[in-house]
């Protein structure tokens, strides 16, 4: 055997015994699918697990996560969208084989399109005024997803030739010219520096959600000032002791919760050593054990402001806003400038948009309030429908919450009894990650506790 050969079957062996271990229980958790991860800690190991399992619309109610040395030991308690266990064989198969091979394996589909990314700040229209810039320069959108938060918006369209289907080249003079368009519509008198980025994307290896938290981050949406009523509770606090800063959250629970804090946490380059997360009725308590990468906890007053107040952000941007419209028609040129005129000239402002097109069918939903960010007159919201059609656009619930709601009581009913949380002015967090760490570290599970 050559020399090559056998450093080629090492890197094999090496690669095996760090990919994760992953174990799917049913037979736990009453109300829930228990997913054990056991794996080598590397860099956004964390983020990738927890990014895999909200893609897959599974909503995390419960998790425990430690970190003992070099290992990761990860247990969460899923559900799906209607408060279900996982039954679907398929689907445990996949959910296994998607986490044993998310390191190496990474696609997200979006192979040979040009992705566009814009930030700027957010009125009425211009959503649609984008669109129709796009559609008029022959750019066909296949997928798209808008957040706005806090008077800014932040957007990332995937488009391809209109005529041919293929990538626009990233150096051409179309895309000076639709960099340019799409500048001229961002700009505002307002301080903040407006910005229109394209790439032509051959891997597909960028995760959308994950880019517009990274876009609002650096456009620094987070500074504007937070209603102290309706904002998540966040405190953060060192243990010195242990070399950890604590950060507790709290506020109500949704899906993909976990993700956007995870999310914000790793790309302000904090470290999740420990972690405990709980649901009691319709409210979530996170508790974070963390390091800054330079191996620091928090370390002055100014970083800990600011790291309250970026996950604050991470958790508004996606909390639902307006009423949600969903179309589901016959793919065509111009349909999402047609639909979004229709819906800027009623005076609809889009708060959140995800737009996805396959095999001629476009799946588009749109979460629509009035100029002021308030509830819509049925009235407008009927002509809007006359005018898109009837059959082709539908008012649906903000999330699939209804269907939960006997799932929830019952483990409220249950949960209550030993777990009370305090809401309000001055609220007191419910620290359980001493507990959980404790209870894993009498049942041998790891070796230190702190």
């Amino acid at each position: 055997m050559e020399l090559s050969d056998c450093s080629n079957e090492y890197e094999k062996l090496v690669v095996r015994m760090n990919m994760p271990r992953v174990v799917i229980d049913n037979g736990v958790c009453p109300n829930s699918t228990v997913v054990k991860i056991d794996s080598a800690r590397s860099p956004g190991i964390l983020l990738e697990s927890v990014q895999l399992l909200t893609d897959m619309n599974l909503w995390i109610r419960k998790a425990y996560i430690s970190s003992d040395g070099k290992w990761n030991m990860d247990v969460f308690h899923v559900s799906d969208l209607n408060g279900n266990k996982l039954t679907d064989e398929n689907l445990i198969r996949y959910i296994e084989k998607s986490i044993e091979t998310s390191h190496y394996c990474k696609s997200e589909g979006y192979t040979g399109l040009t992705a566009l990314e814009l930030t700027g700040t957010d009125r009425v229209g211009l959503l649609s005024e984008v669109f129709a810039v796009l559609a008029n320069l022959q750019c066909d959108i296949v997928e798209a997803k808008a957040w706005t938060h806090n008077g800014r918006i932040a957007s990332m369209i995937y488009v391809r030739d209109g005529n041919s289907g293929t990538p626009i080249d990233g150096d051409s003079d179309r895309v000076q010219r639709i960099e340019g368009q799409l500048r001229n519509l961002l700009k505002a008198d307002d301080g903040y520096q407006n910005d229109t980025r394209t790439c032509v994307t051959y891997g597909g290896n960028t995760h959308m959600e994950r880019r517009l938290h990274q876009r609002m981050f650096m456009d620094r949406d987070y500074e504007k000032k937070f209603d102290s009523e309706t904002s998540p509770v966040v405190s953060v606090q060192n243990l010195v002791k242990r070399g950890y800063s604590v950060v507790n959250l709290q506020c109500k629970d949704r899906m993909k919760l976990l993700f956007d804090v995870v999310c914000t946490l790793t790309d302000m380059a904090y470290i999740v050593f420990h972690a405990a997360i709980r649901t009691v009725g319709e409210t979530a308590f996170l508790e974070f054990y963390v390091r800054h990468s330079d191996g620091n906890p928090v370390n002055s007053e100014p970083e800990r402001q600011r790291l309250i107040q970026c996950l604050q952000a991470a958790v508004e941007r996606r909390t639902v806003k307006g009423l949600r419209l969903e179309q589901c028609t016959t793919d065509r040129p111009g349909l999402l400038a047609e639909v979004t005129r229709v819906l800027r000239e009623n005076g609809l402002n889009i708060a959140r948009a995800k737009i996805s097109t396959k095999e001629g069918i476009a799946r588009n939903v749109f979460y629509v309030t009035d100029a002021n960010g308030n509830l819509i007159d049925p009235e407008i919201i009927k002509s809007i429908r006359e005018k898109i059609g009837i059959d082709d656009i539908s008012v649906k619930e903000p999330f699939p919450v209804s269907c939960r709601e006997a799932v929830v009581k019952e483990q409220q009913k249950q949960e209550q009894q030993d777990h009370q949380p305090r809401i309000g002015g001055g609220a007191v967090l419910v620290s359980l990650g001493s507990l959980v760490m404790r209870n894993l570290y009498q049942l041998g599970l790891i070796k230190s506790y702190f």
